[in-house]
């Protein structure tokens, strides 16, 4: 079968299993989950041996060790994973919930009823953990989903997606309501972001800057997008010094690799010679590089000098740029013309500055003493994500399973006819 025909046999059977799905019940998916959880548990050893090969094939191309980080499944990660398909069964049943409801002076009873999107295209890089993700809220969501993940994590998602599987089976639910696009081939990518032949409803990319501009360059059906993450965490001048220290460390060290992590850090002037020196010298003690202006260079020689690029880079490493400004104007306008609309945190105990901030910027996530690491699904407690939305239609932040639905108006009539 050429790989036209294998993608588009995919889409057929996407979109037939969403109209099942649509019809099933949440006791079903519900009893998926549970079942997919238990043979995600039963299969961890394969699903690590799979994934040790993947990070070997990887580390010896070359890859970075922020991608590493990215790609390695242990035990606990899959411990993980079945703990986030069990949260997502907790949820309550999002198919068919009443969102309001209104009668017209002619008798019409008409209600806005939350349903399915249909299918959903996923397209994502290393990130294994997003096979189980991704496949859990769909199914709880009642979407159909089509998983493309990179191949540098082929065998890892391979392993976690025949647990998913097998949850299906013992659900006697259609095991084409979670696909994974076998084939390493970029034009069966290509072939997702054109639909399938009127197949998919809604793609999501979730990756690194050439496959987000393939994406919005090539894509012929709605895209949900994840943009880099280039987060701020903005020290004001009145912020207590222990929060400041342990918040900006944690936003930028506890993990480098995931879009969450804290890529530059905004100082007041006010305090760069006090508190300012003492993070950055937290900061270069664990490891990080740290790229300043010539203010921070000034209080701070082991700074190598930043350049323009560096307010614009996602590093995904333990590297960070570090820019002095004067106040919370400052503060605004650098992340307003060099941010990516992620997520942005403030350190201070004036709470009225810290509602300026909040109400100020138009970012998917803002923050008030509190480490940028907290931007994830999870974390939230919505069980799991697909990914931080950046953009502002259809969904922003953490996509979970609300934001995987849409809506119909279900209209009931008693004979009416319009005049």
């Amino acid at each position: 079968m050429s790989i036209a025909a294998e993608m588009n046999a995919m889409g057929a059977a996407a979109r037939d299993a969403a109209r099942l799905l649509r019809e099933s019940t949440n006791e079903q998916r519900n009893n998926a989950l549970h079942a997919a959880a238990a043979n995600l548990q039963k299969r961890a050893a394969e699903i690590v041996e799979e994934n040790a090969a993947d990070v070997q094939a990887a580390t010896a191309c070359g890859v970075s060790s922020a991608m590493l980080d990215r790609l390695k499944v242990t035990a606990d990660a899959v411990r993980a994973m079945a703990r986030g398909l069990e949260e997502i069964a907790a949820f309550p049943d999002p198919v068919g919930r009443e969102l309001a409801r209104w009668r017209r002076p002619n008798g019409l009873d008409i209600a806005r009823v939350s349903t399915p999107i249909g299918v959903i295209g996923m397209i994502y890089e290393s990130r294994p953990n997003v096979t189980a993700d991704a496949g859990a809220l769909c199914l709880k969501s009642a979407n159909a989903v089509i998983l493309r993940c990179g191949s540098d994590a082929n065998r890892s998602c391979a392993a976690i997606h025949a647990a998913l599987v097998d949850g299906l089976r013992e659900a006697s639910l259609t095991e084409v309501a979670i696909q994974l696009v076998k084939t390493g081939d970029r034009d069966a990518v290509g072939m997702m972001l054109g639909g399938l032949d009127g197949a998919i409803d809604l793609i999501i990319p979730r990756g690194g800057k050439s496959l987000v501009a393939r994406v919005q360059a090539e894509a012929r059906v709605p895209v949900l997008l994840h943009l880099e993450g280039i987060c701020h965490v903005y020290v004001h001048e009145k912020a207590d010094p222990a929060k400041a220290r342990a918040i900006v460390l944690n936003a930028k060290m506890r993990r480098t690799g995931v879009c969450g992590a804290a890529e530059t850090l905004l100082i007041d002037r006010a305090v760069l010679g006090s508190l300012g020196v003492s993070i950055l010298n937290d900061l270069l003690a664990a490891g990080c590089e740290i790229r300043g202006d010539e203010a921070v260079g000034a209080v701070f020689p082991g700074a190598k000098p930043a350049i323009e690029d560096d307010w614009r880079t996602e590093y995904l490493d333990a590297v960070i740029a570090v820019k002095t400004v004067d106040g919370i104007e400052g503060a605004i306008r650098h992340i307003e013309t060099h941010g990516s609309h992620h997520t942005e945190s403030i350190v201070t105990e004036d709470e009225a500055i810290a509602e300026r901030f909040l109400a100020a910027l138009d970012s998917a996530i803002v923050m008030w003493n509190a480490s940028t690491q907290f931007a994830d699904g999870g974390e939230f407690g919505m069980g799991a994500e697909i990914g931080i939305g950046t953009g502002k239609l259809h969904a922003r932040g953490p996509v979970g399973i609300e934001q995987l639905m849409t809506f119909k108006y279900v209209v009931r009539g008693t004979g009416q006819v319009r005049i």
